[in-house]
């Protein structure tokens, strides 16, 4: 599919691509966890904010550049880690990554991909970052992130909020696996490239339960930090004290996140911590979010909270069910003319305009 697809939102895209995914699919990418109500806060938090224009700016010419850890994108919208892309589209993260490479903008590969780090890397035109689960086998660790370097990814992500998996009701009851043809390609090489069958709840559940490393510690950022030239960013943090302590252990970068609502339930939106958590590092790395953005004024919003750039999760997944590369570069694109708009009616020629004055928490 090479048009431009045929959806005026991304609530309307969502619409499309349930219609054209399995149940067990579409369950896995859309659930949170438990009665999902982090899930609705999410996006219910970024409603209940509202922007208070400025008048008679001139905004006739816009710029929506920026810079993440240095590395020039064309707007403050990257693409989050996702896990098991090929389910959405045969071209999973590949057409993921050459959207992304297209927009000019940043996307992250995950350690639960179904297309390895060297597949993807092969192909890609733009800055990647690579998200980093610890396995109880540190050397499987390591082993992910010397292949992430040499393959050419620019960060490492290092996940913290999934010490053991939350509880995902969706999963449990549609008993989550993959299907026979595919795989978690970057954990071949250590036997662990499929995901537990004939299981009780869900396979991905027991997968991580049985393989993550939940003794990890704040001492695991300063010993990432020291087996790779990359920056970490760490990603997970809600609280202003694990912020400071980030910044301590030696990360570049926070990701405020909740894990899309899929881990501990009831946590707070991550745009309602994010001022508390920009205001704690004050300056001493960057700062991004994620979770609930779906339109241009949200984008706003985070980056008027401090944001440096924001995260997108499902919605990238939605646009690669229904159109592959040209499904995500929809999406990308759908979000930068409606991130331009909000821009040009709230006063704003450029990013350094978009101040904490232009957005009221009522």
């Amino acid at each position: 599919m090479s048009e431009r697809i045929d959806a005026i939102n991304l609530r309307d895209l969502e619409e499309r691509a349930r219609a054209v995914l399995p149940q067990m699919s579409y369950d896995f990418y859309a659930s949170g966890a438990n009665d999902e109500i982090t899930l609705r806060e999410n996006r219910a938090a970024y409603e209940r904010i509202k922007v208070l224009p400025r008048m008679l700016i001139d905004v006739s010419a816009r710029d929506l550049s920026t810079t993440v850890l240095g590395e020039p994108v064309s707007m403050p919208i990257l693409i989050a880690p996702m896990a098991l892309q090929c389910l959405a589209h045969p071209d999973g993260e590949i057409a993921t990554t050459k959207a992304a490479g297209a927009a000019k903008t940043l996307t992250t590969l995950a350690t639960l991909a179904t297309i390895s780090i060297e597949e993807t890397m092969a192909i890609a035109t733009g800055p990647v970052w690579f998200q980093l689960y610890v396995f109880r086998d540190r050397g499987l660790a390591a082993s992910l992130v010397q292949r992430a370097e040499a393959a050419g990814c620019r960060a490492i992500v290092l996940t913290l909020d999934v010490p053991v998996p939350g509880k995902r009701e969706r999963d449990v009851r549609n008993r989550f696996t993959l299907p026979e043809h595919l795989f978690l390609k970057n954990l071949w090489p250590a036997g662990l490239a499929k995901l537990p069958k004939d299981v009780t709840d869900s396979g991905m559940a027991a997968y991580t339960a049985a393989n993550f490393d939940p003794a990890l510690t704040w001492k695991d950022v300063n010993w990432l930090a020291q087996i790779t030239k990359l920056p970490v960013v760490v990603k997970g943090i809600l609280r202003a004290d694990d912020a400071l302590s980030a910044v301590n252990h030696g990360a570049a970068g926070i990701v405020v996140s909740n894990h899309g609502g899929r881990q501990l339930d009831t946590t707070p939106a991550a745009i309602s911590v994010l001022p508390e958590i920009v205001d704690a590092v004050a300056g001493a790395v960057e700062v991004y979010v994620d979770g609930g953005i779906r339109r241009g004024t949200d984008v706003l919003k985070a980056i008027a909270y401090g944001a440096r750039a924001v995260l997108i999760g499902r919605p990238i997944l939605w646009g690669l069910a229904v159109g592959g590369e040209a499904g995500v570069k929809s999406v990308l694109e759908m979000l930068r003319a409606e991130f331009d708009l909000a821009m040009a009616l709230s006063g704003c020629p450029n990013l350094t305009a978009i101040t904490r004055d232009l957005v009221c928490p009522f």
